[in-house]
């Protein structure tokens, strides 16, 4: 630790080293660059002590072969034992091959969780060794949608400690650790820059959906305190069309993008022409390809998805005059809450979260009716062809570990 420059722990590793070691199920979220990674591959190391066992006892899931490399490397860095072997599984090499190297033996598995549920399911991943089942940087693993494999690899284990690491904890996080972890101590770490910016007021609404953040923007805009000259932003040029065809005929008839795509839709060519023509009070802006972008004195900035890079953001809401009419509301979903988290630290503040206005149509609230219970429903019942499948047919038991593990619950993601 000493020859790597470790002197001192960090705090997410002082709060969470003593109960990875107890083997104790933990959710720790923390920003980039806390230390979480250092964290557990100091802990595996420790509760590992020896190598060359029939099968592996630690997996590490990482959304991508960047994240496995790197993890790989911090192994190299701090692990002195020579007899722990450790395997990455990523999908720019061939199964076989690495269905060879686990043959071979492996303690530690590093792997994206698709690749390492490709060759489970072929039989070269041994899971019933695993003491410490680890997922790291959790939020991206749901940004990218694999959660199925997380948790189908998660119930195949008869039993072990899990460790989850992220940068935010929010609905979707939670869904996907249900399935498996069983009342989890949960650790959090701050850390926010130690002076604030001088930015505009700032205002965060969670959304679930794309859906609900135009109903939640039309009620904003049709509010009084909004009817003022505003600028909506959005990532591409294909998003501001298809939200300008969601806007309300009210709000919509004093709005106008910024370079539409089209011809035949209002817009205009550039800030000036819309701050001169007073009919118009919205500007629909697409980051992509506009280039920085002087917002001036626009009174209200309304951030309608976040830019991927903070920097875009910062530069958008810094103020040079302590105007304390300038603000700027941002719309995030549970996806683009890291994105939230990393604006946070570099502002130097915790965002207060807004409460929905009264009256907002939560876009996932409307699903179709159940075709189960249909006589109560007074919906047609199928015919004979969609009957159910005897239970003897069902195939929903998976037979590859030490004892048959269910999947019932394998859509539920």
């Amino acid at each position: 630790m000493t020859e790597a420059g470790y002197l001192s722990a960090l705090e997410v590793q002082a709060k969470t080293m003593s109960r990875m070691i107890g083997a104790q199920d933990l959710i720790v979220s923390a920003p980039e660059g806390s230390g979480k990674t250092t964290a557990y591959v100091l802990a595996t190391l420790m509760r590992l002590k020896y190598g060359v066992e029939e099968a592996p006892r630690v997996l590490i899931l990482v959304p991508d072969k960047e994240r496995v490399s790197w993890v790989i490397d911090r192994y190299a860095l701090l692990n002195k034992n020579t007899t722990i072997r450790i395997v990455g599984l990523h999908t720019d090499q061939t199964i076989d091959s690495q269905m060879n190297a686990l043959a071979d033996g492996a303690d530690i598995v590093v792997a994206t969780p698709d690749r390492a549920r490709s060759i489970y399911l072929k039989l070269g991943l041994n899971l019933n060794k695993i003491i410490m089942f680890i997922v790291d940087d959790a939020e991206l693993i749901i940004k990218k949608g694999l959660q199925l494999p997380v948790t189908e690899l998660a119930r195949s284990i008869r039993r072990c400690q899990h460790l989850v690491f992220t940068e935010v904890i929010h609905s979707k996080l939670h869904h996907m650790l249900d399935t498996f972890m069983n009342l989890p101590v949960i650790i959090e770490v701050e850390n926010l820059a130690t002076m604030q910016m001088n930015t505009r007021a700032q205002r965060l609404y969670n959304v679930p959906d794309f859906g609900t953040k135009i109903n939640l923007l039309n009620l904003l805009l049709e509010e009084p305190e909004y009817r003022t000259k505003n600028i909506v932003f959005v990532n591409t040029r294909l998003t501001a069309q298809k939200l300008y065809k969601g806007l309300t005929p009210a709000v919509a008839k004093n709005a106008v993008i910024l370079n539409p795509l089209f011809f035949d839709q209002a817009g205009v060519s550039s800030i000036e022409e819309f701050v001169q023509n007073p009919d118009y009070i919205t500007l629909i802006v697409a980051s992509e390809g506009a280039g920085r972008i002087d917002v001036g004195q626009i009174p209200v900035l309304i951030h309608f998805e976040l830019p991927d890079e903070k920097e875009i953001y910062l530069n958008r809401v810094m103020k040079d005059v302590n105007d304390e009419t300038l603000i700027s509301i941002m719309f995030s979903t549970d996806i683009e809450l890291p994105t939230v988290k990393k604006i946070e630290q570099a502002v130097g503040i915790k965002l207060d979260q807004a409460n929905l206005p009264e009256g907002l149509t939560i876009y996932k609230s409307k699903v179709k009716p159940s075709t189960k219970n249909s006589s109560s429903n007074n919906i047609a019942t199928p015919g004979a062809a969609f009957h159910e499948k005897k239970e003897s047919n069902i195939k929903n038991y998976n037979f590859s570990s030490r004892e048959k593990a269910k999947m019932d619950r394998k859509k539920k993601h």
